[in-house]
């Protein structure tokens, strides 16, 4: 892709969705965080499922302590790995008191002391909390950027930091959501769809012909 393709690429986006959004739910930093340490392996629509059921209990950090380990699982254990995640999830919110007041701190080097976050984690509370243009990787925007040729790499790393570079700084904020809603619904990882994509004429994808 070209950066014209690219440009053209991305205005179709914004054209498309001009206010794109995670489709987590929340309605705090704090539970920003907690819905994207349980997201790992897991969908959205499974994490919301729990999360709704979470958060009108426990919606800080503190509160999530006081449930305790066995409750705090109670509620999430529908989602996958969720002894584990809520390990994690207990000793961030530990840090988070101890540490931080109880706040979610804003720079990526904090977020990346809290247990279980990691870099792609703490990109996306500081894009869709603090709306910073940051790019987190997860294997929708990693099949994107290789698939399309907007941003090739063999890691989410270098994917990641491809496109920080070639993406117009005008869509770099909303460009994440974009990725991931576009690799989720219609650049699909088995069958992509490109009879309905709005982007196909800037891609690099060429889809085989089928007889």
């Amino acid at each position: 892709m070209n950066k014209a393709q690219i440009e053209h690429f991305f205005a179709t986006l914004q054209a498309a969705n001009p206010n794109p959004v995670t489709e987590l739910e929340y309605t705090s930093v704090f539970e920003l965080l907690v819905a994207v340490l349980l997201s790992a392996q897991a969908t959205d629509v499974g994490v919301n499922k729990a999360t709704r059921k979470l958060f009108p209990v426990a919606n800080t950090p503190q509160k999530i302590l006081d449930l305790g380990l066995d409750g705090l699982e109670s509620y999430i254990k529908t989602i996958g790995l969720y002894h584990s995640k809520a390990k994690h999830l207990m000793l961030t919110c530990q840090m988070l008191v101890e540490q931080f007041n109880g706040e979610v701190p804003r720079t990526r080097a904090e977020l990346e002391t809290l247990p279980g976050v990691g870099r792609k984690t703490a990109n996306v509370v500081l894009n869709s909390a603090f709306g910073e243009p940051t790019m987190a990787v997860d294997t929708h925007i990693f099949r994107m950027g290789n698939r399309t040729g907007l941003a090739p790499g063999k890691t989410p790393l270098e994917v990641e930091l491809k496109l920080l570079k070639r993406i117009p700084p005008q869509y770099l904020v909303n460009a994440h959501h974009w990725l991931i809603l576009h690799g989720r619904y219609v650049c699909q990882a088995r069958k992509p769809q490109c009879w309905v994509c709005s982007v196909a004429m800037d891609c690099d994808y060429k889809p085989k012909a089928t007889s």
